[in-house]
């Protein structure tokens, strides 16, 4: 019987870890000359206003009598067209049954539409 000749071996691909046996102490990081600036409190949203709770109401009905979620975000639209943005979107959640992302969306959509239909025509 012949006997088979050893294959050499391969160097390893992974590298040879070596300690390092003098440690580099590394600087305390410098604290920065502004102190950190926290965010703004979030506004307060009063869904329970007379006015908001009618939009909405006005919105829930527009869906019960099976129109479609821009119709309903645009009557509450037209009733909340002077309040805020955050106002108004939480109105869409809430009496559109739309999401988060659904609502600012639909807000964009209806301030678009409302400055469409203020321009005079030529």
């Amino acid at each position: 019987m012949a006997k088979k000749e050893a294959k050499p071996k391969k160097p390893s691909a992974k590298p040879v870890k070596s300690e390092v046996k003098d440690k580099v102490e590394q600087p305390a990081p410098v604290p920065s000359a502004k102190p950190a600036e926290s965010a703004p409190a979030p506004k307060k949203i009063d869904l329970d206003e007379p006015a908001v709770k009618k939009a909405i109401e006005e919105g829930q009905a527009v869906i019960k009598d099976g129109k479609s979620k821009a119709d309903a975000a645009w009557a509450i639209y037209g009733q909340l067209k002077d309040q805020g943005k955050e106002l108004i979107v939480a109105a869409f959640i809430k009496g559109a049954t739309l999401t988060e992302k659904g609502a600012l969306t639909y807000w964009y959509n209806c301030r678009k539409r409302a400055a469409r239909e203020a321009k005079p025509t030529a």
